[in-house]
């Protein structure tokens, strides 16, 4: 009881009015009590951090060399132009890997579509629709065209 007699001659006064600062909003105040991250940054870093990434399979020798078959007989192909865009005979599926941009390691895709051109200078694997596949980076290339040769 004898707070309220200590506080009685402010208790019941308006609130002063500042010439200098506006009127803050509800939205505004409540902003001074929102909780403080000391460390920004920190939860997108444990999240990166627990993300995991596979490692490059290094192929053999045989996969190597078969590999190195199936592109003989596709850039064969390509340069007799002994197919027809619609046709699916021409059609690959391609394994690839892909480097991780933030972190060692990164993982494996697949892409299916039609081949447009080898390109042996840069070692890229064009194809239509405009995706490139660096050679390097292909562990399989799966089409119908290899099943009668190996």
């Amino acid at each position: 009881m004898t707070e309220c007699i200590k506080y009685s001659d402010i208790i019941n006064k308006s609130r002063p009015v500042s010439y200098r600062h506006k009127k803050m909003s509800n939205y505004e105040r409540a902003a001074q009590f929102s909780p403080f991250a000391a460390l920004t940054g920190y939860d997108d870093a444990i999240v990166e951090t627990a993300r995991l990434t596979d490692s490059r399979i290094e192929p053999d020798e045989a996969t190597i060399n078969i590999l190195n078959k199936k592109f003989a007989i596709l850039r064969e192909m390509l340069n007799n132009k002994t197919y027809d865009v619609s046709d699916t005979s021409c059609k690959v599926t391609v394994t690839y890997f892909v480097q991780d941009e933030l972190k060692e390691g990164g993982h494996y895709e697949r892409y299916s579509g039609y081949v447009r051109t080898i390109d042996d200078y840069d070692r890229i694997l064009i194809m239509h629709g405009g995706k490139n596949i660096k050679i390097v980076d292909i562990i399989d290339i799966i089409a119908d065209i290899y099943s009668d040769v190996l």
